[in-house]
């Protein structure tokens, strides 16, 4: 039988019990809340914008199908992925310039930019070298391994882009060459349209097959 004293002791000890956990709660929440706070009150952070670089841009010619290399100044991402995305957006916002060599509008210049007309940039190893069993590329091809670049057009650009062998090569061309001349790890390139395959960009330029980077200085004549 339990005596008093050990009836006692153990009241006794089941308050202390309760006392510590109500204290134990209690000083959680204060911590919280102080945390809470010094969130609340901490400024938010910033993106530190990257700092500005030479990149060039390979800028096509309608008139006599060439490609002139153009140096800009860009402000561009860390990781591949943005950087190469960077650069074609604003490689197609020239084509929609007033004085533009090669003209291109339509809804994905609908804001005046070139973002629109991207939908994502793809990186990957290249593990093998492509084989092409299309027609024959207008771009000198290469056994090189490196990176594929898979180029992902809105539907917006494709319908933007007026049709013709030419002026939807010269895009391509334009395309390739930027990537390669800013990214020269960048040995192949694919293109998707709304992140599909599609067989041509505007009804010519052949989209099903992989274009192997090794010189675009050369365009269609």
């Amino acid at each position: 039988m339990i005596s008093r004293v050990q009836r006692i002791l153990f009241a006794a000890l089941l308050i202390a019990i309760v006392v510590m956990a109500a204290l134990l709660i209690r000083l959680r929440e204060r911590a919280q809340d102080r945390l809470h706070v010094v969130q609340d009150s901490a400024p938010p952070a910033e993106t530190a914008p990257s700092a500005p670089q030479t990149v060039t841009l390979v800028i096509p010619n309608d008139l006599d199908g060439s490609l002139q290399n153009v140096q800009r100044s860009l402000s561009l991402p860390a990781d591949d992925s943005g950087k190469a995305r960077a650069l074609l957006e604003d490689l197609l916002e020239t084509f929609h310039e007033p004085h533009s060599t090669h003209p291109i509008s339509g809804p994905a210049f609908a804001n005046g930019r070139g973002d629109a007309a991207i939908e994502n940039v793809f990186l990957m190893p290249v593990l093998h070298s492509a084989s092409d069993g299309g027609a024959a590329s207008p771009i000198p091809q290469s056994n090189d391994s490196g990176t594929l670049a898979v180029v992902d057009f809105s539907a917006a650009f494709a319908a933007s882009q007026p049709s013709g062998i030419e002026p939807e090569t010269l895009t391509l061309l334009s395309i390739i060459g930027t990537l390669h001349a800013n990214m020269p790890s960048i040995t192949q390139v694919r293109f998707l349209v709304d992140g599909r395959p599609a067989p041509t960009l505007a009804g010519h330029a052949d989209l099903t097959r992989t274009y192997l980077v090794t010189d675009t200085t050369t365009g269609p004549k």
